[in-house]
């Protein structure tokens, strides 16, 4: 590990003067110190923002959550305003790694989280996201765990995070507060796929500090719910995953959020299905015909072409636990 220098802010103002003069925030710290031991990253300054006030989950009055950015995962997952609303936010949070880091990482470190491609974390192989300009190694070697979906010829890495996966089938919006004041950014938007510019990861300005995620109230009854596949049921990261609610109203699906892991670049929406599921009624024909398009432009690599069909089967399971199934 490299020498860098260390301040705790006490304060939001502190943090963000920190941060525009370079520094990087830190919390929970269950990333960010194992990359800097490795040298994958090399931050000259962290300012820890533990002690900032933004451990706190509100429901709103419309019905939605908002929830801090340093909240911890087991905290937002035993919440009971979380498990009543948004079940699939807390299945995906206790599904992500083990219990001593669920009690360490923090909401926003989460969705902050850097890829676990071993390309990416070997300071000695080729990779576009760590160093600009260098090659992706994972295109030609070992790419079972990769993505399928959002890859350019610069990268394949997959996002991790499994609760992002919620926030993405849910449509949530990331609240950031930077020198320029608080702003809210589509989470659709605030993860970027890779193109040319894998090392650029989110839409954040320079010193800018996620203050909170919130959740949009969906229309009621709804049903959520998420499953993850993966190599072995200890922690592990998913080979593929699905994020899925539905609102169904008189026999009829009318409304349909759903996203995948393990397959993307980022979270990955799945519109074509969400449209293949409106304003029909729930059937084991209609997860299967749905499930079909959930692969829609995938582009998969010589070792991780069998995840086309394992993410329908995923996507297809779900949709009928969610929808009343089996």
């Amino acid at each position: 590990m490299l020498p860098f220098s260390y301040t705790r802010a006490a304060t939001t103002r502190q943090a963000l003067d920190a941060g525009r003069d370079g520094g990087r925030y830190i919390a929970g710290g269950t990333t960010l110190v194992d990359l800097m031991r490795e040298t994958v990253e090399r931050p000259r300054t962290l300012v820890d923002i533990s002690a900032l006030p933004l451990r706190e989950i509100m429901v709103t009055r419309r019905g939605g959550l908002r929830i801090g950015a340093l909240v911890r995962m087991s905290e937002a997952a035993a919440h009971r305003g979380v498990r009543a609303l948004y079940p699939v936010i807390s299945e995906a949070l206790e599904l992500s790694a083990s219990a001593q880091l669920r009690n360490m990482a923090t909401i926003g470190g989460n969705i902050m989280q850097r890829t676990r491609c071993t390309y990416f974390r070997d300071v000695t192989a080729a990779c576009n996201k760590r160093a600009p300009g260098s090659g992706c190694a994972a295109r030609d070697g070992f790419n079972r765990t990769h993505a399928i979906l959002g890859t350019s010829g610069a990268c394949v890495a997959t996002h991790p995070s499994d609760v992002a996966v919620s926030f993405a089938a849910l449509e949530a919006t990331v609240v950031v507060l930077g020198p320029d004041g608080e702003r809210s950014v589509p989470f659709a938007d605030f993860l970027l796929r890779p193109g040319s510019t894998p090392d650029r990861e989110q839409a954040l300005r320079r010193g800018e500090l996620i203050i909170a995620v919130e959740i949009p109230a969906l229309p009621r009854p709804l049903r959520s719910g998420y499953l993850k596949v993966r190599d072995r049921q200890s922690y592990e990261f998913a080979l593929t995953s699905a994020a899925v609610a539905l609102h169904i109203r008189g026999g009829v699906i009318r409304e349909a959020r759903v996203a995948a892991g393990g397959v993307g670049t980022v979270p990955w929406k799945l519109p074509a299905v969400e449209r293949e599921l409106l304003g029909r009624r729930p059937s084991d024909a209609l997860w299967a015909k749905a499930a079909e398009r959930a692969a829609d432009g995938a582009r998969p690599l010589h070792h991780n072409r069998f995840k086309v069909e394992l993410l329908k089967r995923t996507v297809e399971r779900q949709l009928r636990v969610v929808g009343g199934g089996k």
